[in-house]
Order: structure tokens, then C-alpha cells, then sequence
């Protein structure tokens, strides 16, 4: 038999084998390629893109400062708090943790889970409201996947409502939004840290000593308020709006000499603890944002210039019967005679009569003249959110009708810090201080309204109002002589004056020799049994500077409280306002 002869293999042709190479040849270029663009070309580029998901820039929340008293009583600090936040899809996948985060939450478990389910596409979900350290702690320890905290500080108001309208409040970011808050907010607000970390997928941190910036705490910021008056002059105030049916007031204590601002509050008010009452009315500072026509509480300030001025002598008798007045189309009424009258009568018994003679006998040109000495043309400079400025035309607009009806307190409107600042310049033997409500505020010049000798026989005037036979006799109080002045306003409404809607008044400083302290109290639209200020405003005021006299331990005589360390005699000079007519 014969063997049988295996095939012989072809040979592979030359261009299949060259084909493979070239293939290959190709493979291996665009790898390098490739390789060359991404380790060269875009290798900074990959890199900052890694880590934008792997590297994180942690913002390291700075201490926002205090907001204290004059006492160094606090009436805003920031508190450590911790925030809850997840990943919605890692806690939605496990159930069981989603019940148990509620609860220590105290939420509803079908509530969270539907507000995760919500955004579960997203990698960051706020789950809580800043909690207490230990209660975060307790929400930590359950070790619920995809659960994690934020430290941050949050705000709180010590003295609550008594304090909220002046101290205002911030945001959920810090950020002052009103009051005090907002308008120190550069000084307030700290500067914060940075850490540059690393997080793995799940967003935990797992390396922290790339980069540290610290967090640099803010100043805190002193008033000039005395929380010991403020409390006192809030709860008055607040007894006085609910006992006349009001629909608010206003109330205000200052230190004459230095303009200190010891006390000032609105009503209603509001707690800015409580973030549901920011939005209301009550958040509003109506003393420091509001205007009125000041009415009646201005016939001091007429009858000054017009001492002043030489237009009228303290014994110059006025004839204001029969208890009427005709100027043009206008008459001017008084709620009784009073017949020949002196200026301390005019005042005692607040005759429009009187005061629309001697405004007549001024001139429209001194009327005004004496008004702007008294800071009615100038806004108050406290830095205050949405100060209001006073409103006063020139003199050049007005008539006879205008001349007499701004004689006794109507046509142009002003703030309750103008008028007290006005009364303080009386009080302080015609040196008007500058208002202020910070006690790092630069002191400025009082400005000088009238004589010292002027000033005084005004503020004598003025005693016999709170005096028997006076419109304000229940604003005085044993063992105080009390000078000052009652007014009440009728409400601008549609087409004029509304006839049953009233704003009443007295302003008043103590003691009335040598006075230290001067208040204001406004009580809108009183409803109850009478609406004239020496009724509804004038034992406000009466109750709180009896207290607030003691506190200071001011005595009867005027001499300096311990309490007001500030010197009476100002040390620099004052400055006179010329008030110039317009070209």
C-alpha cells in the first residue's frame, strides 16, 4: 500500500499579511495619538475637570457679630446650628432609614419621602432647618445612607419683639435684611474661611488638608438703647395702643445732652424669632420710616422764633376770642375762647387762634426760617433702612392760608426723630444734638436753634401745660417737674381731613429746670373713650420716664446721672443754621 502524501500550504499572499500590518500600524497610532492628546494637549484640562468632582471648595461659615446695648446686653447673637441635607436617590433606596430620619426630624415619613421622590435626580437636598449641634448629632447617628450635615451659625433676638424693630433681622443665609441687621451689615458680617477637600461619590469627605483659609469673625455693633428703658417704654407703649383701641404707636426716649437714643419702638410689633411675622406690619419702625403732620406739638417751636426773632415778648398779651379766626377762606378754630391771652396760655391751653396770629405776625419767610433751624429740612443721618425725610415748602409757595394753617402744625410732615430732635434743642438750652442710635458714631456739633435765654422761657411755658388747668396734667409725676407740649392731628383721608381719625401726641422732657431726658409718645387713631393726646398719650409718657428717671438715677434737680457717663457740657462748639431764601 501506498502512504498518502499530505497537502502542501499554500503560501499567505504578501498583501494580506501587509494589510494586517498596516492595520495594526494604524491601531497603534491613533492609541499613541490619543494617548499624546490626553497626557499633553488637554491634560490641564482633564485635570481641573477631575477635580470639579472630586475636589471641593467647602466654605468655612464666619461668626456674624453681636448686637449689644449701651450695658453690653445683648440683643442679637449668633448660635452654632447644623442643617440636614441628603442625596435623594441613596436614602430613597433604603426605606427603612427614611422612616427613621423623619421621625427624629418629626416629619411625616410619607411627607419626606414624597419631597425626596421630588428630586431624586438631584445630589443635594436640604431636609431640615438649622437644628441644635445635639439634635443633628442624633439625626447623624443613625448612620442613614446619603445623610449628611452643614455647621452654620444662626440668629437670635434675646429681647424678642420688645427690641425687633430696631434690631431687624437676617436671612437664612446671614445676610441682614432689615434694621440695625442691614444697615451694619459690613460691619456685622464676618469674612468666611475656605477648605479645599476631596469627597468620593457619595459626596464624604476623605481628605481635608488641601488648602485652609480661616474664617474671620465680624465686629459686633453697640447701641445707644438701654434695654432696661426699651422694655419699659415697649410695654407702655403697648398697654396704651390696647387700652385706647389704637391702631399703633410710637414712643421714643433720648438723653437730651448727647442725642443718645435710650429707647424707641412702634407699635404693632413683631418677633423676629419668628420668621412667619417678618412679612407682617409689624416689622416696620414707624418712628424712624414714617411721617405725620406733627400738629399742636409744633406751637413751642413758633413760639421760640418768634422770641427769638423779637416778634413777640414772654408777657405780649394775643386777643383770641370769640375762640375763631378768619384768614381768607380758611378759619381757624379753638375748642374754646380763651380771650386775651398770654404765650404761656396760648400754649398751656393750645389755642390755634393764637398760633395762627403769631405766625401771621412773623411772616411766612420766619415761619419757615424757624422751622428749618429746628432740623425740619434735613433728614436725620441715623443710617437707619428707609429714613424718611421731612417734607416742608418754601416759604416762596406759601400764602396767608399756608402761613397760618404751618403755625400750628399743618401742611408739611416731619418724623417722630425730627420732632424729638426739636425738643431736645429746647431742652438743651437751644443746642440741638444730633440723634444717633450707635454709640460708635461720630459725635457731631449741636446745632444752635435759639438762644440759651429763649430756650428756657419756653421750657417754663412749657411746665404749666403739665400743670392744673394744662391739656396734659396727666403727663407729670411726683417728685418731677415735667415740661412739654400735647398735640392732636386729624388724618389726611380722601378729599381732605377725615373728621374721626386721630393722631395724638405729647412730647416732654424731665426734669423741666435742667432737663436730661426727653420722650415722645404717638398713639394713631385712639377708638376708645377719647382721642386728645393729654388723654391717650400723655400717661404713657408719664410711666416710663417716672421709671426711667429712677433707673438713670437722675435726680429732681437735673444733675448728671451716673447712668449717662456722657459729660452735659459737649466739647466742641456749636453751629448756627442760616437758612437762606432760594434765588
Amino acid at each position: 500500500m501506498h502512504a498518502k502524501s499530505n497537502p502542501v500550504a499554500k503560501p499567505v499572499p504578501a498583501w494580506r499579511r501587509a494589510l494586517v500590518l498596516i492595520v495594526m500600524a494604524v491601531g497603534a497610532v491613533i492609541v499613541f495619538g490619543r494617548a499624546f492628546q490626553l497626557q499633553v494637549l488637554e491634560r490641564d484640562f482633564l485635570l481641573k475637570e477631575g477635580n470639579k468632582r472630586h475636589i471641593r471648595t467647602v466654605e468655612i461659615p464666619a461668626h456674624r457679630g453681636a448686637i449689644v446695648d449701651r450695658r453690653g446686653e445683648p440683643l442679637a447673637l449668633s448660635a452654632p446650628v447644623e442643617t440636614i441635607w441628603a442625596v435623594p436617590s441613596e436614602l430613597l433606596a433604603s426605606p427603612e432609614y427614611v422612616t427613621a430620619v423623619a421621625r427624629v426630624l418629626n416629619r411625616r415619613p410619607a411627607e419626606l419621602e414624597a419631597f425626596l421622590r421630588a428630586r431624586s435626580s438631584r445630589k443635594f437636598v436640604y431636609i431640615s432647618n438649622a437644628l441644635a449641634p445635639a439634635d443633628a448629632k442624633r439625626v447623624l447617628s443613625l448612620k442613614a445612607p446619603g445623610v449628611f450635615s452643614d455647621p452654620s451659625y444662626a440668629r437670635y433676638y434675646p429681647a424678642g419683639e420688645v427690641a425687633g424693630q430696631l434690631v431687624g433681622f437676617t436671612g437664612r443665609d446671614g445676610t441682614g435684611l432689615e434694621g440695625i441687621e442691614k444697615a451694619q451689615e459690613t460691619i456685622l458680617a464676618g469674612h468666611e474661611g475656605v477648605r479645599r477637600v476631596i469627597r468620593d461619590r457619595a459626596g464624604r469627605v476623605v481628605e481635608d488638608n488641601l488648602e485652609f483659609r480661616e474664617a474671620r469673625p465680624g465686629e459686633d455693633v453697640r447701641l445707644t438703647i438701654d434695654l432696661r428703658i426699651q422694655y419699659l417704654a415697649y410695654r407702655e407703649l403697648k398697654k396704651a395702643v390696647t387700652e385706647n383701641k389704637a391702631k399703633g404707636g410710637t414712643i421714643i426716649v433720648a438723653d437730651s445732652a448727647t442725642g443718645d437714643i435710650l429707647a424707641i419702638a412702634s407699635q404693632p410689633g413683631f418677633n423676629p424669632n419668628n420668621p412667619g411675622e417678618r412679612t407682617s406690619r409689624g416689622a416696620r419702625n414707624k418712628a424712624i420710616v414714617d411721617s405725620f403732620e406733627p400738629g399742636s406739638t409744633v406751637k413751642p417751636l413758633l413760639v421760640a422764633q418768634a422770641l427769638e426773632v423779637g416778634a413777640v415778648q414772654p408777657d405780649t398779651v394775643i386777643d383770641t376770642s370769640p375762640g375763631y379766626f378768619r384768614v381768607g377762606s380758611l378759619t381757624v378754630r379753638d375748642v374754646s375762647s380763651q380771650g386775651m391771652a398770654d404765650l404761656t396760655k396760648i400754649l398751656m391751653k393750645s389755642s390755634n387762634v393764637g398760633a395762627a396770629k403769631i405766625g401771621l405776625e412773623l411772616g411766612p419767610e420766619r415761619v419757615w426760617s424757624g422751622y428749618q433751624k429746628f432740623g425740619f429740612g434735613e433728614p436725620m443721618f441715623t443710617g437707619f433702612p428707609g429714613e424718611v425725610m421731612p417734607v416742608l415748602r418754601h416759604f416762596t409757595e406759601w400764602g396767608n392760608i399756608a402761613t397760618a394753617t404751618a403755625s400750628y402744625g399743618y401742611g408739611f410732615s416731619i418724623s417722630a426723630m425730627h420732632l424729638l430732635r426739636a425738643y431736645a434743642g429746647l431742652a438743651n438750652d437751644g443746642l440741638m444734638p444730633q440723634l444717633r442710635l450707635l454709640r460708635s458714631a461720630m459725635p457731631m456739633p449741636p446745632q444752635r436753634t435759639v438762644s440759651a435765654n429763649t430756650a428756657r422761657e419756653v421750657r417754663h411755658m412749657l411746665e404749666h401745660v403739665v400743670m392744673p388747668g394744662g391739656t396734659a396734667t396727666r403727663a407729670s409725676f411726683h417728685g418731677y417737674q415735667v415740661a412739654g407740649k400735647t398735640g392732636t392731628v386729624r388724618k389726611v383721608a380722601a378729599g381732605g381731613y377725615a373728621g374721626n381719625r386721630h393722631q395724638s401726641f405729647f412730647v416732654g422732657m424731665v426734669p423741666a429746670e435742667h432737663p436730661r431726658l426727653v420722650g415722645l409718645v404717638m398713639i394713631d387713631e385712639p377708638s376708645a373713650s377719647g382721642y386728645y393726646g393729654g388723654v391717650v398719650a400723655a400717661p404713657a409718657f408719664s410711666h416710663v420716664m417716672q421709671d426711667a428717671a429712677r433707673l438713670l438715677q437722675i435726680s429732681p434737680e437735673g444733675s448728671d446721672s451716673p447712668e449717662l457717663t456722657t459729660p452735659r457740657t459737649v466739647a466742641f462748639p456749636s453751629v448756627t443754621l442760616h437758612s437762606e431764601p432760594r434765588s
